[in-house]
């Protein structure tokens, strides 16, 4: 049986992009030729804020007494559950030694970089996650300074719970700058911050580009789009929770694609008919986010069997994969292409956004199909090192030798050469490249 699409999404999450490259240019030319003073005017001109950009001890002390005491302990809870998720992943990477062949070792190391940038969205929501996700990986890793940024709101500056949360995290300096700008001070080293090492952390359309722009000058974690999410359904789903997920992720914003996967009609049909509902009965923001996102970008589609439905789940390659369907370890074991993965209905993707561990940081677009989210690894190099004994070197630079030659790079045999001329002077090699 060929896929039945019920609905059928009528734009991408690129459909009506703008072209923001000339502007994100534009703007991050203009602060690196101008230094603090033009990041300042771009916070007035498009934070409305004129404050302190670094937050001084007694104003991030002042922005957490504001926060309620149960907001903390809930900050604190995910913070701790983020932080041991995160050690455990750091724990699988080691420093290894491994003897090639006689007397020659290689070995790895694993450095954390030295300067983590971490972007925490504040406009139209308070991205108090964010701050969790980006600060704690980056001080789990091992990094010697992190920056986390968010925007002011005017009048107010930055959101004291996203303040609170970046400092408990362990956030070294905490700035009130928001998009572009932001980005553009912790890249540029301003304001007396070191040179970021690699940004991290979501954003709207403008910080996503100026990431884009300046990855090679730093590392970043991964140019994200709009968010997306995917749920596989059999019919031992229940509708209701269902449809109650796809609408909790819709809400992210009016491009945010939702999808569901099933082999079974009757239950497709009955979520279609849950959602409009429940979008009704969202508060304002959310529920027109959540309407658009609905009826512009969601697609449910019904498939013969549960090897159909894991494919097309992989073609689709979501950033937030949901399995409520019988036989969980078969999906474990069959899928491969997602950001992070739920499995069950004992658990949604609104856990790992907030609270639950995994990070919420992930591949959008189809970027799950080669990459994962952020993690400890995303702030760690893992480079190499090698010392070998004279006798174990004698081999390798044999090969090295004709290898070189055959390929016309005598100056790389001739490193090899003198080598072999020092440490076996009384041994006649043969090093040309000819049988």
């Amino acid at each position: 049986m060929a896929r039945n699409y019920l609905k059928k999404a009528t734009l991408t999450a690129q459909s009506g992009a703008s072209d923001v490259h000339e502007i994100v240019q534009g703007i991050l030319s203009d602060i690196e030729e101008g230094g603090d003073e033009k990041a300042r005017e771009y916070a007035v001109k498009f934070d409305k804020y004129d404050g302190d950009i670094i937050l001084t001890e007694v104003e991030i002390a002042a922005a957490c007494d504001q926060v309620p005491q149960k907001l903390k302990d809930d900050i604190q809870f995910a913070h701790d559950n983020v932080r041991r998720f995160a050690e455990a992943q750091k724990a699988t990477v080691r420093d290894i030694e491994y003897e090639i062949v006689p007397g020659l070792i290689a070995g790895q190391k694993a450095i954390p970089v030295d300067a983590a940038g971490c972007y925490v969205p504040g406009g139209r929501y308070s991205h108090i996650a964010s701050a969790i996700m980006t600060v704690t990986t980056a001080k789990v890793a091992g990094c010697n300074h992190i920056t986390a940024t968010s925007p002011p709101r005017p009048g107010t500056g930055v959101a004291p719970a996203i303040i609170y949360a970046a400092h408990i995290c362990g956030a070294d300096k905490i700035m009130a700058l928001g998009g572009v700008q932001g980005v553009a001070a912790m890249t540029f080293g301003l304001f007396g911050l070191p040179k970021a090492n690699i940004l991290v952390g979501p954003g709207n359309q403008f910080v996503a580009e100026a990431k884009r722009i300046l990855f090679g000058r730093v590392g970043i974690d991964m140019i994200a789009g709009p968010t997306d999410s995917l749920i596989i359904a059999d019919k031992t789903a229940d509708p209701h929770i269902v449809a109650t997920d796809l609408v909790s992720q819709a809400e992210h914003g009016y491009n945010s694609p939702v999808w569901l996967v099933t082999d079974d009609r009757d239950l497709a049909v009955d979520v279609i008919n849950r959602v409009p509902v429940l979008i009704d009965d969202l508060p304002n923001v959310n529920r027109d986010n959540a309407f658009k996102a609905w009826r512009d970008y969601a697609e449910v589609i019904v498939c013969s069997d549960r090897e159909d439905m894991a494919a097309c789940s992989d073609e689709y390659a979501p950033e937030h994969l949901t399995v409520q369907a019988k036989d969980l370890d078969w999906w474990r074991d069959r899928l491969s292409c997602y950001g992070s993965l739920f499995l069950g209905e004992e658990t949604t993707v609104s856990y790992g956004d907030k609270a639950s561990g995994t990070n919420h940081v992930l591949p959008t677009s189809g970027a799950a199909s080669y990459t994962g989210g952020l993690s400890v690894h995303k702030y760690m190099k893992i480079v190499t090192w090698q010392q070998s004994t004279r006798e174990g070197s004698k081999r390798v630079a044999q090969a090295t030798a004709r290898i070189s030659r055959l390929e016309g790079m005598e100056g790389h045999a001739r490193a090899a050469d003198v080598r072999l001329a020092k440490y076996f002077p009384d041994e006649n090699f043969d090093l040309s490249a000819d049988d």
